[in-house]
């Protein structure tokens, strides 16, 4: 795939889209019970027109079990993934993400202070919890990139992690400190905590639907001037980009992406870390490229990740937070190092 095109074709969009069938039909059929793929790509014909199932499927594993997590967890890694990378392109920096800036961990707080003291609004099942996250999100990225700014006027890369770091521990002491006043709800939140999709329904699947398709269309509306910030601000404002609007909105359009997935589906570290610079690799820095790279093989990477956690310690199930974390951990040193050469 040749990085000076300035979009993908329609073969590189169909191999993507193969990867990504690939892998959800893999996460469909393996498990704990594993479903022939000939019986299961039947059923969800049948089932998508209303048809009686075949025998030899089990309606209540496939449709109700699997399906919707699935599904979940390849929106969510989408999200996250387009998130990555736009921060990534927005701060100029190779090692941004909602996990290393600390901005999951300020969603994760909370959405935790919305759970263990029943925040919910009337009628509307989810938002209570949502909504603390995407403000939580939004206001801990404001105040990370205000301190940053604050002790490095340079706006340099060690500062912004290093904050992000520190940030993320303060929220981590301070989720600790209201698990402890949860009462009964503590195991389930801790589990939350370390980032897991095994409870997710339909319902769960048609919001994070619903906020891709609005936030992800928005900032691929700003592919262009993600372009001019990746050259500098100033470069920015010279070809007519009002710098501080783009800023506010593509700031304001992750937090609420990465508030909506840490509320279903809880911590899920590096994500939109590791996936962007593997896309990158792929389909160059342009981000009219980069950002649909980054959502297939963000969707990819995390459904494989699901899979693990579901299947290495079986019937034991990991959090998938931790295969991200294992696998992210090792990303970020290699990045870090890369860019410290490349500086």
């Amino acid at each position: 795939m040749k990085a000076t095109k300035e979009r993908f074709s329609f073969l590189e969009y169909a191999l993507f889209t193969l990867a990504l069938i690939f892998a959800l039909l893999l996460c469909l059929c393996v498990g704990s019970v594993p479903l022939p793929l000939s019986d299961t790509l039947r059923a969800l014909w049948r089932g998508l027109w209303g048809q009686p199932l075949p025998d030899g499927v089990n309606k209540a594993i496939l449709f109700s079990v699997r399906l919707p997590r699935v599904i979940c967890v390849a929106l969510s890694g989408a999200a996250l993934s387009l998130c990555g990378a736009a921060m990534q392109g927005l701060l100029r920096n190779p090692l941004a993400d909602g996990s290393t800036l600390g901005v999951s961990a300020g969603a994760s707080l909370g959405a935790v202070i919305a759970l263990a003291f029943g925040v919910a609004i009337p009628g509307l099942p989810y938002a209570g919890t949502m909504g603390m996250a995407m403000a939580f999100a939004f206001a801990s990225l404001l105040l990370i990139l205000s301190l940053a700014y604050a002790l490095d006027r340079s706006f340099s890369t060690h500062s912004i992690i290093l904050i992000g770091v520190i940030f993320s521990m303060f929220a981590s002491a301070l989720m600790s400190l209201v698990i402890s006043f949860a009462g009964e709800r503590i195991k389930s939140i801790t589990f939350w905590t370390m980032g897991s999709l095994a409870g997710s329904n339909m319902d769960h699947a048609l919001i994070l639907l619903l906020a891709l398709a609005l936030c992800g269309g928005v900032l691929l509306r700003h592919t262009r001037e993600l372009n001019a910030f990746a050259v500098g601000e100033d470069n920015a404002r010279n070809v007519g980009v009002d710098v501080r609007r783009v800023k506010l909105t593509v700031l304001i359009t992750v937090s609420v992406l990465i508030g909506v997935c840490v509320s279903i589906g809880g911590t899920i570290s590096f994500v939109g870390l590791v996936t962007p610079h593997m896309a990158r690799m792929l389909a160059g820095p342009n981000h009219k490229r980069l950002l649909p790279a980054s959502m297939f093989l963000g969707a990819v990477f995390l459904l494989l990740s699901d899979l693990a956690a579901r299947t290495l310690l079986s019937p034991i199930e990991l959090s998938i937070g931790v295969v991200t974390s294992l696998v992210g951990a090792v990303a970020f040193v290699i990045i870090f190092r890369r860019t410290r050469k490349g500086g």
